[in-house]
């Protein structure tokens, strides 16, 4: 889950540089982003397995207009040759640095698409939204309900259920790193939307609020209280009594990137907000490589929540080459690890593989849309509050990208929203 270094205010003119404690503070930043995203990522073990080059894959479908996109996503979609009516869908979110279909081509999932008859989304982000093109799971004004790249992402399984007929009763939603970081956002944001989810080397949802802190959630991780996480999600949606998505965790014990403590802690967040303790129901060890699998929940093979941690390896999607039915993905790229078919088991997580799963209640509905709203300040609160994004020291406003000026607490700026999580400078229309 590499990140772009913090981009501080600018010094005002005529001030000088100082170094001691602020400038010890970035360089160690700079240094995490450094180990965060350079070979370091994958320990020599890894790399020596990561010898299978990628098998070529069938180019995703690009669905040019999918209605609302305030967070200024792409999406794509793998639509298998005989997608049956009322097909289940899952949502897709690649880890930094990659695309939708580096994730396409690597993680397995379309083998099982085809092989079940599932849709699968993929939404993509870019170096506009985030220079090391991560989702951005820790900015406010992405992962609220309503808002920016977490509407979006919504927008695309509304989209999936009128263009390809998908049920809405039967979405989910995975990802790696910061795509996995970002579907704890979309269950926390949209648990009616989401039947079930999986997080890949991801973070609790509520963690991070700037770039700052999400370095200080992804290691050494946050400690909480299992009632203080649980909280969290419930504040993302207030007043949703649920029922609450599934979910699945996958971690392995090595990620030196974002530390395995993070399954602990979502864990104990997921738990709490179904009811259930700390102490799994059953525990199990599944694949080739014995991953150790706990299951909390009263339903034998119907856990409301998951626990896998993969033995041996470090900051990526497990996957295992091969053509055998519990075998899956590449190893030709970064970030895809040569141990277990992690999407083989995902897909029987969510029950696409024959199993079932309760739906929600009632059919999932597009959120209103909010009246226009204005906020002024300088480019550096906007940044902070995700009214903005930022890169090569200027800032820019989140989905109409219009270039603010320098990035720093002096340039200042009024901000309209409208619709929801697209900002655009103020001319005067301003309630």
């Amino acid at each position: 889950m590499p990140y772009v270094t913090p981009s501080h205010p600018a010094p005002s003119p005529g001030r000088p540089r100082r170094g001691g404690r602020w400038s010890r503070t970035v360089s160690a930043l700079a240094a995490a982003v450094t180990l965060a995203t350079g070979a370091a990522l994958l320990s020599p073990a890894t790399e020596a397995r990561a010898a299978v080059a990628p098998k070529a894959a069938a180019a995703l479908e690009r669905v040019s207009n999918f209605g609302a996109n305030p967070g200024a996503l792409t999406m794509y979609v793998h639509r298998p040759a005989a997608l049956p009516a009322k097909a289940p869908v899952v949502v897709a979110l690649h880890g930094c640095t990659q695309s939708a279909q580096l994730y396409a081509d690597n993680s397995g999932l379309n083998t099982f698409a085809d092989r079940h008859g599932f849709l699968v989304v993929y939404a993509e982000t870019t170096t506009a939204n985030n220079a090391n093109k991560c989702f951005n799971w820790f900015q406010p004004g992405d992962t609220r309900r309503g808002q920016g790249e977490a509407a979006s992402i919504r927008q695309m399984v509304a989209h999936a259920t009128t263009a390809y007929g998908t049920d809405p009763a039967k979405a989910h939603v995975t990802g790696l790193s910061a795509g996995g970081a970002m579907t704890s956002v979309m269950l926390a944001a949209y648990p009616e939307v989401f039947a079930a989810g999986a997080v890949v080397a991801g973070i609790p949802y509520g963690c991070g609020v700037d770039v700052v802190s999400a370095f200080s959630c992804m290691s050494p991780g946050a400690d909480r209280t299992p009632a203080a996480w649980a909280q969290a999600v419930r504040d993302a949606h207030p007043g949703f009594a649920g029922p609450w998505p599934r979910v699945a965790i996958w971690h392995g014990d090595n990620d030196a990137t974002v530390a395995p403590r993070n399954a602990d802690e979502l864990r104990d967040q997921w738990t709490a907000v179904h009811g259930l303790g700390q102490t799994p129901s059953r525990t199990s060890t599944i694949g080739p490589n014995n991953t150790r699998r706990s299951e909390y929940g009263p339903t034998p093979g119907q856990a409301a929540v998951e626990v896998d941690k993969v033995p041996g390896i470090g900051h990526g999607t497990p996957v295992a080459p091969g053509s055998g039915p519990e075998q899956c993905g590449a190893t030709g790229t970064q970030h895809f690890i040569a141990s277990i078919c992690s999407s083989y088991w995902i897909t029987e997580f969510f029950g696409l593989d024959g199993t079932t799963t309760e739906p929600p209640v009632d059919p999932p509905t597009d959120p209103p849309t909010e009246p226009a709203a204005c906020w002024t300040a300088s480019n550096y609160e906007h940044v902070r509050a995700g009214r903005a994004t930022t890169t090569g020291g200027y800032a820019y406003a989140k989905g109409s990208g219009q270039n603010l000026g320098l990035y720093n607490t002096f340039v200042t700026h009024t901000l309209k929203e409208s619709p929801a999580g697209h900002y655009t400078i103020a001319t005067g229309s301003c309630p």
